[in-house]
């Protein structure tokens, strides 16, 4: 997957979040996720799954590793037999092209 390969670039509060066209566009790179509104914020979001709750927290341990890898930090709930994983981008208040890298790598090392 190109997109995660990509690396993310520093983001300040007047980066451009990026327009509906461009997030429709990446969103066909990250299978699984959806576009969803926190009021008039976007987020993107995905529920993965598993079988017991001790592999939805060694995902979400990973995802947590990522995270810190790139500083830029998701909201992840942990439940039993799911993790639910949304990115958006706090400093814009929207999405930037950061949250789909970070995306594409979380179906990058999701279980099978």
């Amino acid at each position: 997957m190109a997109l995660a390969s990509e690396s993310c670039t520093a983001c300040r509060p007047d980066s451009p979040a990026l327009d509906i066209d461009e997030r429709r566009a990446l969103l066909e790179e990250v299978p699984g996720w959806a576009l969803e509104a926190r009021g008039d914020m976007p987020v993107l979001t995905r529920t993965f799954l598993f079988s017991d709750f001790a592999g939805a927290l060694e995902y979400t341990n990973a995802v947590g590793g990522l995270a810190e890898e790139a500083d830029h930090h998701p909201e992840i709930v942990t439940e039993w037999g799911r993790v639910r994983v949304t990115w958006w981008t706090h400093a814009i208040g929207g999405l930037h092209r950061n949250d789909f890298i970070l995306a594409a790598r979380c179906n990058e090392i999701a279980p099978a």
